[in-house]
């Protein structure tokens, strides 16, 4: 099972071991194309401080955002699961995962990034200010440049098993299963029951619970419709919708009521 998951905006600052090492990042097909957007990043960032934070869409409070993706390849690296932060991953809270969970998050868990087009848990990172959405001064929109490099890695990163696609909007355009991966993956959303709307907290918080229930469980379902009797044997409800042809993801809506 793979599980795509969206990072988070706000991030926890970064270690004081190691810098970042690129090439001991996973999925190094990603290497040169992280490389390039890096450079774009810290040069956009270590000239003018107003146009950098126009561009990354950041506010006044936000300044010393800036400055910090200035150090991003002398800063000390951190495992990106230590990273990201935020509600999702509050749910998730991978650090009190027991030891056989923690190695299923390791393997299973991709992380989505605008800076690194996606890492794993373990990877070592650092803090740093980038979302998809961002357009990089020589590069663009990012969504639209990591989809090539993406589309490169991804496959093969998916495996022969259950992609289960967890993404906000701009991360998941960067990398849209296609063919045979597509018919085992599963894209869900989270709607407020009574409302039948998604609301960014209970979205963000009841994913997070989902992967935790999975990881702690050992669940291991094979596609799409095992997930769903996985999740509903876990508590969840749950309304499928297989795809109408070949190439397609299922659709998945979990209904909740309150956040616990």
């Amino acid at each position: 099972m793979l599980v795509l998951l969206p990072p988070s905006e706000g991030k926890a600052a970064s270690g004081s071991g190691a810098p970042l090492k690129l090439e001991s990042l996973s999925l190094p097909g990603l290497t040169e194309a992280r490389a390039v957007v890096l450079d774009s990043l810290v040069e956009l960032c270590a000239g003018d401080e107003e146009k950098a934070r126009e561009v990354l869409g950041l506010s006044e409070g936000l300044r010393g955002e800036v400055a910090k993706n200035v150090e991003l390849r002398t800063a000390g690296a951190r495992p990106a699961g230590q990273i990201y932060t935020g509600v999702l991953y509050d749910a998730l809270d991978l650090a009190t995962l027991d030891a056989a969970a923690k190695r299923r998050a390791g393997k299973a868990l991709l992380i989505s990034s605008g800076l690194w087009g996606a890492v794993r848990v373990g990877d070592r990172i650092p803090s740093y200010r980038c979302s998809m959405g961002v357009k990089l001064p020589g590069l663009g929109a990012l969504g639209a440049f990591w989809r090539g490099p993406m589309a490169e890695v991804m496959p093969e990163a998916a495996g022969g098993g259950l992609v289960l696609d967890l993404r906000s909007g701009a991360y998941a355009a960067a990398w849209k299963p296609k063919g045979e991966v597509a018919g085992r993956t599963a894209s869900v959303r989270v709607l407020h029951a009574p409302t039948r709307k998604v609301v960014s907290h209970f979205n963000k918080a009841t994913k997070g619970r989902i992967v935790r229930d999975l990881l702690v469980a050992g669940a291991a379902p094979g596609g799409p419709a095992e997930l769903v009797e996985v999740l509903r044997e876990l508590g969840y409800v749950v309304e499928a919708s297989a795809p109408g042809k070949g190439g397609q993801a299922w659709s998945l809506d979990v209904l909740v009521d309150q956040i616990h």
